[in-house]
């Protein structure tokens, strides 16, 4: 498999952090294989080079909803969950039979209903949307 968007996801770190990218910041791919395969789990390529790129650096995987540690990845009602926002009111997901899809689309389930809703964008458009509206809102304020 050739990388396809782990050069945007490593991006991140210099762009929201002001730093350059580290292999600190990313999870080594045997090691995302290991877990993935302990977990029984087929990982859409886009997440597992996002969790390449920077799942180590917090200030990008706990910017203001929380991506989920590759250990704590679990298919829950057809769905690979990966995100959920501080009050526990919301979880995002792929559709699990979509983890063959290099960039599935995303979606939000309302925790108290159970209802899934589509976010009507792919993992990385989705990941790239919500990190530019999480670091630039305070500049939308002005």
């Amino acid at each position: 498999m050739s990388d396809i968007f782990v050069e945007k996801f490593r991006g991140l770190v210099p762009l929201y952090l002001g730093e350059p990218w580290q292999k600190a910041d990313g999870i080594d791919r045997e090691d995302l294989d290991s877990i993935f395969a302990e977990l029984d789990l087929t990982v859409p390529q886009a997440l597992q080079e996002f969790l390449n790129a920077v799942g180590n650096c917090e200030e990008l995987m706990e910017a203001y909803y929380y991506f989920w540690d590759p250990e704590e990845l679990e298919i829950e009602d057809g769905y690979l969950l990966f995100l959920e926002d501080e009050d526990e009111a919301y979880t995002w997901g792929m559709r699990a039979d979509q983890a063959d899809v290099p960039d599935p689309i995303v979606w939000r389930r309302n925790n108290a209903t159970g209802e899934w809703v589509n976010e009507e964008g792919t993992f990385s458009e989705f990941v790239l949307d919500m990190l530019d509206w999480v670091f630039n809102d305070d500049e939308d304020d002005d």
